[in-house]
């Protein structure tokens, strides 16, 4: 297994900072400070508290190993259906999103299914994600044998819908964008991210393209490959992919442990702890996050490598 010269596989979670408290003089000092303290708390305890003075992009309390691997976050979703009669250059779908507008835009990403395959083979990411703080927009595509280049321009035609004519647009920061796929739709992701290089972020899942070479992306990339897949092997598609992306982009690549080509089509918690990192990390540039993506996760009984530029950069 390949390892980039400054990563680890040792796993790190995160420990909250404590600082010390100055001496308090006089009993009402001390009642106005505790009663400070549980107004602070209180208020960081909901979804609203993030946004620190130097990043307005962060949502959500801080991320801890058991919230990222939760089946839901702390935020509650409503859902909207698009028609394919409304759609343009794609095939309708469903957008997830945060009911609350207390805590301003929120970044979004589209997800495109494979070969075949329709958008409830990847509607179970729409909540997962937009649990965590995102707009998701899981789409059907114009016809399910579509190949990876028309899947990329349809990831793109979704972003353009959800930014500019969906009910949700005012919702949506159209500057922090990214998107995912799974098989072909993997491989559209990739070149969603090849047209479109102002994109945050994409998450190719168990992807099949006939292009192996991703020289021109310059968006961070995370592709998860299956130790079982029979369709878009690891030899031939994920790891080509991963090894052909720029050496200087933040890319990283993870192989889940006893899987198929198909593990995406359900819920998965490895997949959706790292994709929630990897979006938290570039499209929200929240740097709670990095701590579940540096160092690299350790092989275990889900994982069967990983491998990736640590720390990231961008």
């Amino acid at each position: 297994m390949h390892q980039h010269p400054h990563t680890s596989t040792r796993t790190r979670t995160g420990t909250p900072s404590r600082t010390g408290t100055r001496r308090r003089t006089g009993r009402l000092a001390g009642l106005t400070t505790a009663l400070a303290a549980v107004i602070g708390l209180s208020t960081l305890s909901g979804p609203g508290a993030h946004a620190a003075a130097d990043n307005p992009y962060e949502r959500g309390p801080a991320p801890t190993e058991s919230s990222i691997e939760a089946l839901r976050g702390p935020y509650a979703v409503s859902e909207v259906s698009v028609s394919r009669l409304s759609a343009t250059g794609f095939g309708g779908g469903t957008i997830y999103y945060p009911t609350t507008t207390a805590d301003g835009t929120f970044g979004a990403v589209a997800v495109s299914p494979g070969y075949t395959a329709l958008e409830s083979s990847i509607s179970w990411l729409g909540p997962r994600l937009a649990s965590q703080g995102f707009v998701v927009f899981t789409i059907d595509t114009n016809t399910t044998l579509d190949q990876p280049a028309s899947r990329g321009d349809q990831l793109l035609a979704a972003l353009d819908y959800l930014t500019q004519r969906s009910m949700v647009r005012n919702r949506v920061d159209s500057s922090r964008l990214g998107v995912m796929g799974h098989s072909m739709g993997g491989g559209g992701s990739l070149e969603a991210a090849k047209d479109r290089p102002s994109l945050q972020a994409a998450i190719p899942l168990t992807p099949w393209n006939l292009d192996k070479t991703w020289s021109e992306v310059r968006t961070p990339t995370l592709i998860f490959g299956a130790d079982g897949d029979t369709i878009a092997s690891v030899s031939s598609h994920a790891e080509p992919f991963y090894n052909n992306l720029p050496s200087s982009l933040d890319r990283a690549y993870l192989e889940l442990n006893n899987a198929t080509h198909f593990t995406p089509n359900s819920s998965n918690t490895t997949i959706a702890k790292y994709s929630i990192s990897w979006l938290k990390r570039f499209i929200d540039n929240d740097t709670r996050y990095e701590q579940f993506l540096c160092p690299l996760p350790r092989p275990s009984l889900t994982i069967e490598e990983s491998r990736g530029n640590c720390p990231h950069t961008s």
